[in-house]
């Protein structure tokens, strides 16, 4: 009588677990990364009140401050607002249960104000960066910092 195929253990002595572990790993070391590089960048200017990157083909939040949720369907909602930019402009953006006038929409930037707050957005080759501010920050400190931010991901031709 022969013994059952252990497929963990196929798996196992092929290397495959540990290419998997390290996909794994190496994936939580980016995202931490990413983590370090929105506080630092943006979180640290005092103007930046909540902010994520989200992966554009997936829809997926790579790293966000705390307490700041994107659902993928509400990037999704703020990816296609860059399908139509003269649209966008006319009609504003509906982010967090607000609609935004539209201050900037081109092919790679989007800028809302609601009330006293404002909604910045910066596309890149594979990311979007999404960024908040309040009436206490200044809205031009922001936009300079997710525009950096998003420069230096398309220096890196991400």
């Amino acid at each position: 009588m022969s013994k059952p195929f252990n497929l963990t253990a196929h798996f196992e002595t092929k290397g495959l677990v540990q290419r998997v572990k390290a996909f794994e790993t190496l994936d939580a070391v980016k995202m931490n990364q990413l983590q370090n590089l929105i506080h630092d960048a943006l979180i640290s200017t005092n103007n930046v009140q909540h902010c994520a990157i989200v992966r554009r083909k997936d829809c997926n939040v790579r790293a966000s401050s705390v307490g700041f949720n994107l659902y993928p369907d509400q990037v999704q909602m703020l990816l296609d607002a860059f399908k139509n930019p003269p649209q966008t402009r006319e009609e504003g953006v509906y982010f967090d249960d607000g609609q935004y006038k539209c201050v900037r929409a081109d092919k790679n930037s989007i800028y809302g104000k609601c009330e006293k707050k404002g909604l910045i957005l910066v596309k890149t080759l594979s990311m979007l960066v999404v960024a908040t501010y309040t009436e206490s920050m200044y809205p031009s400190v922001c936009v300079e910092a997710v525009e950096k931010l998003a420069d230096y991901f398309k220096e890196k031709g991400k």
